[in-house]
């Protein structure tokens, strides 16, 4: 009985210790994660404007959603720009892990130089591209004007603002890149050799050796990609200022995504409790979607050797 007392205050002793190690990361994360939730899952029953008492209104503020046409519109650009947008990233950096796999002489000169942008701050780069992009002295229209190609108003037509900002997506692929060009190095070389003994070429190698060493890293960048895209904001937001308007959805709302809307009625249009709502409709929009990808990933996604 005594020894069984003795490991259980052992046992004990461990446990409280642990939890004192982690003491300040449960503590961040109830006050800054846990806590934020709840209370916007509260809030999104209220009629909040950060300066009187929140109201409760029961389901008004889902029930807006359904009248709202700015909604609607916002939740199409996003939707736009994911079902693109992320595709295209994963490509090209696929594309971009399979030249950096090459051996030739300079290669970690060339992985440091499309891992560099990755590290760049994203307002910066944003702006960057923003004077890049501009209609009247941006380069990238000058380089289009020397080959004979149309110059469009990237930040101006309604039509080409969503390419802008997946072109400027397209600049940060770096890290996805290497995360690829990890899982590349991964890759038996005997089976390459066995692929090439039993007389495969190029694309019959990629198709039944790299690509299925790939598709559960081709999960990951595709669930997270899809994540990040559908929260996406700080691009879009400043290709679309307007003199500092934070209403500004750009050029017929082209601009508008899910997540500026989502700020816009917090911090422009103080509809806390509305901006609640919006914000537990995207969860559970982020949720559906991933349990598809997991769900339909069986069909295409190898384990194992």
């Amino acid at each position: 009985m005594r020894r069984k007392a003795t490991r259980a205050a052992g046992s004990r002793r461990r446990l409280w210790l642990g939890l004192a190690f982690a003491s300040p990361w449960l503590l961040g994360f109830v006050a800054l994660v846990a806590g934020p939730i709840l209370a916007s899952g509260y809030y999104s029953f209220t009629d909040f404007n950060l300066f009187q008492s929140p109201t409760n209104v029961g389901f008004a503020n889902y029930q807006e959603l359904l009248h709202d046409e700015r909604f609607g519109q916002a939740l199409a650009n996003t939707l736009i720009l994911t079902v693109v947008g992320v595709p295209v990233s994963l490509m090209l950096a696929l594309l971009l892990a399979l030249a950096l796999n090459l051996r030739v002489r300079g290669m970690p000169f060339y992985r440091a130089v499309v891992y560099l942008p990755t590290i760049v701050p994203i307002v910066v780069t944003t702006y960057v591209w923003r004077w890049l992009l501009n209609a009247q002295y941006g380069w990238i229209n000058r380089l289009l004007g020397l080959v004979g190609l149309p110059q469009p108003s990237w930040l101006e037509d309604p039509a080409f603002t969503k390419p802008a900002v997946i072109l400027i997506g397209l600049w940060t692929v770096g890290g996805t890149t290497v995360i690829y060009l990890a899982a590349l190095k991964n890759v038996p070389q005997e089976t390459y050799e066995a692929a090439a003994m039993d007389g495969a070429g190029p694309w019959q190698k990629f198709r039944a050796v790299t690509w299925p060493a790939l598709s559960p890293v081709t999960l990951f960048q595709l669930i997270v990609g899809v994540i990040a895209s559908l929260q996406l904001f700080t691009q879009p937001y400043l290709l679309a200022q307007n003199r500092l308007n934070g209403a500004a959805g750009g050029p017929d709302d082209s601009l508008l995504t899910y997540g500026m809307y989502v700020f816009q009625n917090a911090f422009v249009f103080l509809k806390m409790g509305y901006a609640s709502a919006l914000a537990w409709v995207l969860f559970l929009i982020t949720m559906a979607v991933s349990a598809g990808l997991l769900l339909t990933s069986r069909r295409w996604v190898h384990y194992g050797n």
